[in-house]
């Protein structure tokens, strides 16, 4: 069941289409600390790979998909690839949300996120991570299992 409503007005303000999504989304408000600035005063590239894996876990917890429930149906997952698009800066002691959706079930789990600069209202960044599902032995698995996609969906 693959649906177009939009995730969240706050995240989603300025977008001309609404994002399609799988499963319920999870959005998440933080602050930038001190610790993830530059020289510059601005969010590092990199830390935002680590705001978005954040998000990825709250996500996964809410179906169910946290390191426990899978590890309770002999699955594992992999990050295999990581994108992001870099749109407006964040800096110290920003409030900012992060949005994070499934986009693709089937093969693989594509998660897709936006991050939103609250207090500035602009987006910041856009990004998404592909995972794939092991069996408990290690193997890649070329489909995600049945129990994996249902609790997406449920």
């Amino acid at each position: 069941m693959r649906t177009t409503e939009p995730l969240s007005p706050r995240t989603l303000r300025g977008r001309q289409r609404p994002v399609p999504h799988l499963g319920v989304p999870v959005t998440l408000e933080m602050d930038v600390p001190f610790y993830d600035v530059d020289g510059l005063g601005v969010v590092w590239h990199g830390n935002y790979l680590k705001y978005f894996d954040v998000c990825r876990t709250a996500l996964l917890r809410a179906h169910n998909l946290e390191v426990a429930g899978l590890c309770a149906l002999n699955y594992r997952m992999m990050v295999i690839e990581a994108h992001c698009r870099y749109i407006y800066p964040l800096r110290y002691a920003d409030r900012f949300s992060v949005t994070g959706y499934f986009t693709e079930i089937q093969n693989r789990i594509r998660i897709g996120f936006l991050a939103w600069n609250l207090t500035h209202d602009r987006r910041t960044a856009k990004a998404h991570t592909t995972l794939v599902t092991l069996d408990g032995d290690g193997t890649m698995l070329w489909e995600t299992p049945k129990s994996i996609r249902d609790r997406i969906l449920a």
